[in-house]
Protein backbone atom coordinates (compact mmCIF):
# COMPACT_ATOMS: atom_id res chain seq x y z
CA UNK A 1 0.00 0.00 0.00
CA UNK A 2 1.35 3.59 -1.34
CA UNK A 3 0.78 5.83 1.26
CA UNK A 4 -1.06 9.26 -0.22
CA UNK A 5 1.86 11.84 0.03
CA UNK A 6 3.57 9.29 -2.27
CA UNK A 7 0.61 9.03 -4.31
CA UNK A 8 0.27 12.51 -4.53
CA UNK A 9 3.94 13.19 -5.57
CA UNK A 10 3.90 10.28 -8.10
CA UNK A 11 0.94 11.55 -9.49
CA UNK A 12 2.90 15.13 -9.68
CA UNK A 13 5.57 13.25 -11.82
CA UNK A 14 2.99 12.19 -14.32
CA UNK A 15 2.50 15.57 -15.18
CA UNK A 16 5.62 16.54 -15.27
CA UNK A 17 6.50 13.49 -17.84
CA UNK A 18 3.15 14.30 -19.75
CA UNK A 19 4.22 17.78 -19.81
CA UNK A 20 7.74 16.57 -21.29
CA UNK A 21 6.48 14.35 -23.70
CA UNK A 22 4.26 17.37 -25.08
CA UNK A 23 7.00 19.91 -25.54
CA UNK A 24 9.02 17.70 -26.99
CA UNK A 25 6.77 16.74 -29.82
CA UNK A 26 6.02 20.74 -30.20
CA UNK A 27 9.60 20.90 -30.67
CA UNK A 28 9.68 17.94 -33.18
CA UNK A 29 6.97 19.83 -34.99
CA UNK A 30 9.44 23.28 -34.79
CA UNK A 31 12.25 21.57 -36.13
CA UNK A 32 10.59 20.01 -38.62
CA UNK A 33 9.59 23.25 -39.81
CA UNK A 34 13.11 24.97 -39.72
CA UNK A 35 13.87 22.21 -42.16
CA UNK A 36 15.87 19.71 -39.63
CA UNK A 37 14.45 16.36 -39.79
CA UNK A 38 17.04 14.45 -37.73
CA UNK A 39 16.28 17.08 -34.76
CA UNK A 40 12.60 16.86 -35.89
CA UNK A 41 12.91 12.43 -35.44
CA UNK A 42 15.38 13.02 -31.90
CA UNK A 43 12.43 15.04 -30.69
CA UNK A 44 9.52 12.40 -31.34
CA UNK A 45 11.93 9.56 -30.13
CA UNK A 46 11.95 11.92 -26.80
CA UNK A 47 8.75 12.32 -26.63
CA UNK A 48 7.34 8.97 -27.05
CA UNK A 49 10.14 7.92 -24.56
CA UNK A 50 8.43 10.71 -21.87
CA UNK A 51 4.89 9.41 -22.38
CA UNK A 52 6.06 5.51 -21.77
CA UNK A 53 8.02 6.86 -18.43
CA UNK A 54 4.81 8.99 -17.35
CA UNK A 55 3.03 5.20 -18.04
CA UNK A 56 5.61 3.49 -16.06
CA UNK A 57 4.35 5.57 -12.72
CA UNK A 58 0.90 5.44 -13.49
CA UNK A 59 0.56 1.77 -13.59
CA UNK A 60 3.00 1.46 -10.86
CA UNK A 61 0.74 3.39 -8.65
CA UNK A 62 -2.13 0.89 -9.73
CA UNK A 63 0.21 -1.93 -9.23
CA UNK A 64 0.72 -0.51 -5.52
CA UNK A 65 -3.27 -0.08 -5.01
CA UNK A 66 -2.90 3.36 -5.10
CA UNK A 67 -5.05 5.69 -7.64
CA UNK A 68 -3.05 7.49 -10.98
CA UNK A 69 -4.78 10.51 -12.04
CA UNK A 70 -4.40 11.56 -15.83
CA UNK A 71 -2.36 14.76 -15.93
CA UNK A 72 -3.80 17.53 -17.33
CA UNK A 73 -1.08 19.02 -19.58
CA UNK A 74 -0.19 22.83 -19.89
CA UNK A 75 0.29 24.01 -23.26
CA UNK A 76 3.95 24.03 -24.49
CA UNK A 77 5.61 26.48 -26.55
CA UNK A 78 5.94 26.02 -29.89
CA UNK A 79 7.97 28.27 -31.19
CA UNK A 80 11.80 29.03 -30.21
CA UNK A 81 14.77 31.77 -31.37
CA UNK A 82 17.14 29.10 -32.13
CA UNK A 83 18.35 25.56 -32.01
CA UNK A 84 20.31 26.43 -29.03
CA UNK A 85 17.85 27.32 -26.90
CA UNK A 86 15.41 24.92 -28.21
CA UNK A 87 18.11 22.47 -26.67
CA UNK A 88 19.15 24.54 -23.77
CA UNK A 89 15.21 24.61 -22.23
CA UNK A 90 14.85 20.55 -22.96
CA UNK A 91 18.25 20.57 -20.56
CA UNK A 92 16.89 22.63 -18.15
CA UNK A 93 13.63 21.00 -17.99
CA UNK A 94 15.33 17.57 -17.83
CA UNK A 95 17.33 18.62 -14.98
CA UNK A 96 13.93 19.98 -13.04
CA UNK A 97 12.87 16.22 -14.22
CA UNK A 98 16.10 14.97 -12.18
CA UNK A 99 14.98 17.74 -9.24
CA UNK A 100 11.69 15.84 -8.68
CA UNK A 101 12.86 12.18 -9.33
CA UNK A 102 15.15 13.02 -6.29
CA UNK A 103 12.64 14.45 -4.25
CA UNK A 104 10.59 11.52 -4.68
CA UNK A 105 13.77 8.98 -3.98
CA UNK A 106 13.95 11.61 -0.46
CA UNK A 107 10.42 11.19 0.03
CA UNK A 108 10.51 7.65 -0.59
CA UNK A 109 14.21 6.84 2.36
CA UNK A 110 11.80 9.28 4.68
CA UNK A 111 8.78 6.68 4.50
CA UNK A 112 10.88 3.90 4.60
CA UNK A 113 9.01 2.67 1.54
CA UNK A 114 11.03 0.23 0.09
CA UNK A 115 9.31 -0.60 -2.75
CA UNK A 116 8.87 2.58 -4.39
CA UNK A 117 12.91 3.64 -4.38
CA UNK A 118 13.65 0.26 -5.60
CA UNK A 119 11.05 1.28 -8.22
CA UNK A 120 12.52 4.61 -8.66
CA UNK A 121 16.12 3.89 -9.31
CA UNK A 122 15.37 3.38 -12.89
CA UNK A 123 14.34 6.87 -13.32
CA UNK A 124 17.00 8.00 -11.38
CA UNK A 125 19.95 6.11 -13.87
CA UNK A 126 17.41 7.12 -16.93
CA UNK A 127 17.61 10.90 -16.07
CA UNK A 128 21.67 10.90 -15.37
CA UNK A 129 21.48 9.55 -19.25
CA UNK A 130 18.76 12.13 -20.49
CA UNK A 131 21.24 14.49 -18.64
CA UNK A 132 24.30 13.36 -20.39
CA UNK A 133 23.13 13.10 -23.66
CA UNK A 134 21.45 16.92 -23.61
CA UNK A 135 24.95 18.04 -22.16
CA UNK A 136 26.60 16.36 -25.54
CA UNK A 137 24.43 17.78 -27.99
CA UNK A 138 24.51 21.08 -26.38
CA UNK A 139 28.59 20.82 -26.57
CA UNK A 140 28.36 19.64 -30.23
CA UNK A 141 26.69 22.71 -30.92
CA UNK A 142 28.91 24.84 -29.60
CA UNK A 143 31.63 23.60 -31.53
CA UNK A 144 30.08 23.34 -34.37
CA UNK A 145 28.47 27.13 -33.95
CA UNK A 146 24.41 27.97 -34.93
CA UNK A 147 24.83 30.22 -37.64
CA UNK A 148 22.39 29.07 -40.19
CA UNK A 149 25.29 26.88 -42.44
CA UNK A 150 25.81 25.33 -39.06
CA UNK A 151 22.29 23.94 -38.72
CA UNK A 152 22.89 21.63 -41.16
CA UNK A 153 25.88 19.92 -39.53
CA UNK A 154 24.39 19.98 -35.87
CA UNK A 155 21.23 18.27 -37.82
CA UNK A 156 23.50 15.57 -38.61
CA UNK A 157 25.00 15.29 -35.88
CA UNK A 158 21.59 14.55 -33.97
CA UNK A 159 20.78 12.36 -36.82
CA UNK A 160 23.74 10.36 -35.86
CA UNK A 161 22.46 9.82 -32.35
CA UNK A 162 19.12 9.08 -34.10
CA UNK A 163 20.96 5.76 -35.33
CA UNK A 164 22.67 4.85 -32.44
CA UNK A 165 19.27 4.57 -30.64
CA UNK A 166 17.62 3.28 -33.29
CA UNK A 167 20.32 0.23 -33.42
CA UNK A 168 20.35 -0.07 -28.87
CA UNK A 169 18.01 -2.75 -27.57
CA UNK A 170 14.77 -1.83 -26.84
CA UNK A 171 13.99 -1.51 -22.98
CA UNK A 172 11.30 -3.33 -21.16
CA UNK A 173 8.45 -1.08 -20.07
Amino acid sequence: MISIQMQDALNQQIVLEGYASFLYLSMASWCDHKGLPGCAQFMHRQSDEERVHMLKIFHYISEVDGFARSPEIKQPPHEFESIVELFEMVFAHEQKVTAAINHLVDLSIKENDHTTLNFLQWYVMEQREEEAQMRFILDRIKLIGDGPQCLYYIDKEVEEINKKAAKAPATAV
